[in-house]
């Protein structure tokens, strides 16, 4: 930044930094949270994400100096800080393959306007590095885990994952203050939907979030089919039946999941019902790509390259007018428009889940 810039923004002590420019887009939606994606590999081969077929070994994943930069992701992020942004979360492919992720948490966590930095991963490698991500400035941890049924688990995590370990990740996580933790659920008809109960049954009563996820037409190569989905309110029944539950409101504005609170106190649960009930008209979200493409929708079937800009010798200003420019132009609302002939078909293009994250 200028100096000037730098100067205007710096803070004493309990101070809140305001953005500079704060945008909203062309339906009046602000820009509040920043989804960063470190990476395109990961660990399982979730077939609703990433099947096996179609990411086998000879996939050829992103070389080292097609992604971002960690120099090039603070840069983004700090032109997005500018913006209005002030949640961020770190995502993959799996972000916990990356080695050196407390550095780049470290230099995240001291963005001035920065009030939540979070995580999304499959929980596998999480327990020895909770206390790190901790330490770094990591607020929170959100863990996909879709059964805690061995069998179901195994696979759809791809025959790849190891629900002790991700079990132990969460504990971990837990103890580093990590909290509260959410797990993220995503429910698939004849898949995991009969072992819903069971899990949500294991998570009651211990300040962890379990949120149940409806399957969506995210990409184009997870065989997506309408009537995979098990709409949320049918969940809400078989769960109202056992645990009477209540709505609550939202932690914050674009929150996209429904809360709701056990009535025995017994804590809470939420739906994200993007195929049923969507929530476009509430979205604040920007998603950067590990090669550095920026999206205005989990379903986008086109973004803007940054990172040719960050190469070609953009400057700070350049950068911020860039951002403030893609998000003024937004007019995205894919699930508001989405008909149930054309969800079907799933024909649209759209960028994979695992180059953007959940």
């Amino acid at each position: 930044m200028h100096n000037s810039r730098m100067k205007s923004r710096s803070l004493s002590s309990g101070q809140k930094a305001k953005p500079l420019d704060s945008v909203s887009d062309a339906l009046n939606r602000p820009l509040h949270d920043l989804r960063i994606s470190l990476l395109d590999q990961c660990n399982f081969r979730c077939p609703y994400c990433m099947p096996e077929d179609k990411f086998h070994s000879k996939y050829e994943f992103l070389k080292k100096q097609q992604r971002l930069t960690y120099d090039e992701i603070i840069r983004v992020a700090t032109a997005a800080c500018d913006l209005g942004v002030s949640k961020i979360r770190l995502t993959g492919g799996e972000p916990l393959l990356d080695k050196k992720i407390c550095d780049l948490i470290e230099r995240l966590a001291e963005l001035p306007g920065i009030e939540d930095l979070a995580l999304t991963t499959n929980g596998m490698l999480l327990t020895p590095v909770a206390a790190d991500l901790a330490k770094a400035g990591l607020h929170r941890v959100t863990v996909s885990l879709d059964s805690i049924d061995k069998s179901i688990f195994r696979a759809m995590s791809g025959g790849r994952g190891n629900l002790e370990k991700v079990m132990a990740g969460i504990t971990a996580a837990n103890e580093a203050g990590l909290g509260p933790i959410k797990i993220n659920v995503v429910v698939q008809k004849g898949v995991n939907d009969h072992a819903i109960m069971d899990l949500l049954e294991y998570f009651r009563g211990s300040g962890t979030i379990v949120r149940l996820i409806e399957f969506m037409d995210v990409g184009n190569k997870n065989g997506w089919r309408m009537n995979q989905v098990v709409p949320s309110r049918v969940l809400l029944d078989e769960i109202q039946e056992r645990w009477p539950v209540s709505a609550i409101g939202k932690n914050y504005p674009g929150e996209v999941a429904r809360r709701y609170k056990y009535l025995d106190g017994e804590g809470e649960i939420g739906f994200i019902s993007s195929v049923t009930e969507p929530f476009c008209g509430d979205c604040s979200r920007a998603r950067l790509s590990a090669d550095g493409v920026l999206y205005t929708c989990l379903f986008a079937n086109q973004g803007t390259d940054l990172r040719e800009s960050l190469r070609n010798g953009a400057d700070d200003d350049e950068l911020r007018d860039i951002l403030s420019s893609i998000w003024l132009q937004r007019a995205d609302r894919y699930s508001e428009l989405r008909s149930p002939d054309l969800a079907e078909h799933h024909v649209l293009k759209k960028v994979e889940m695992y180059r953007i994250g959940g």
